[in-house]
């Protein structure tokens, strides 16, 4: 320690092998899933339903949030509606899928405004810290990743933890039946893959969370404020 003369040692901790090894959680995982397309024939909200049939196959509970009726970010108060039933869903989740078509080279503006909403901190809440994410994407022209890539960004931004398999489904119109349900092909087969690795992480880190996004730095904040409460008692 004498070689670290800015550490506050009293908040410094060393990682434990032993707080990684929280016991199983009796329920199922807990999967939110947003969309970003409202058209009537929507390919982002087709391949989240196939997310969401997936994830439950494979043991996970799943919800999709609908983004109609959403108003604009910072257009009506916080507790709109579509705003609390949005942020609800987002605590109730241990993890998420980000689904977005791709229009003018990035994520679309609903799957924004949804994201907007979710605020990094409600009171002593982080209603995204530590959840996993898996992204995806849809494009009507050839296979692009700008909207997973934006999305990426934005899941680092919110703290979440992203895994690193993602999807990107190029001329979706070919690859979606009248029924709106997604053909065999390469593209399925790597939605299937996101969807089983984004189950595993949630599994491996939902128990854990806390102390994965316990930091020293927050600590050191936290009982220095601490400190200040206390002298300004006396």
């Amino acid at each position: 320690m004498d070689d670290l003369p800015n550490v506050v040692q009293s908040v410094l901790q060393t990682p434990d092998v032993t707080s990684l090894q929280a016991a199983p959680l009796a329920h199922k995982p807990r999967i939110l899933l947003l969309y970003g397309s409202l058209r009537e024939r929507s390919y982002s909200r087709f391949l989240t339903l196939e997310a969401a049939r997936l994830l439950e196959t494979f043991g996970a509970e799943t919800r999709i949030f609908n983004p109609s009726g959403l108003p604009l970010p910072d257009d009506h108060p916080a507790d709109h509606p579509k705003v609390q039933e949005l942020r609800d869903l987002s605590m109730w989740s241990e993890g998420q899928v980000w689904c977005s078509p791709e229009r003018h080279g990035a994520m679309t503006g609903i799957m924004k405004a949804q994201i907007d909403w979710i605020p990094l901190e409600m009171g002593a809440m982080r209603p995204t810290q530590g959840k996993t994410l898996a992204l995806m994407q849809v494009s009507g022209g050839s296979q692009s990743f700008n909207a997973v890539n934006q999305l990426r960004i934005l899941g680092r931004w919110m703290r979440m933890i992203t895994i690193p398999n993602q999807s990107s489904v190029a001329k979706a119109y070919q690859e979606f039946d009248d029924a709106g349900r997604m053909k065999p092909s390469a593209y399925y087969d790597r939605v299937v893959d996101v969807m089983e690795e984004l189950v595993k992480f949630t599994l491996l880190t939902r128990g854990i969370s806390p102390y994965l996004t316990n930091r020293y730095s927050e600590r050191k904040a936290a009982t220095e404020k601490a400190v200040l409460a206390d002298t300004k008692a006396i």
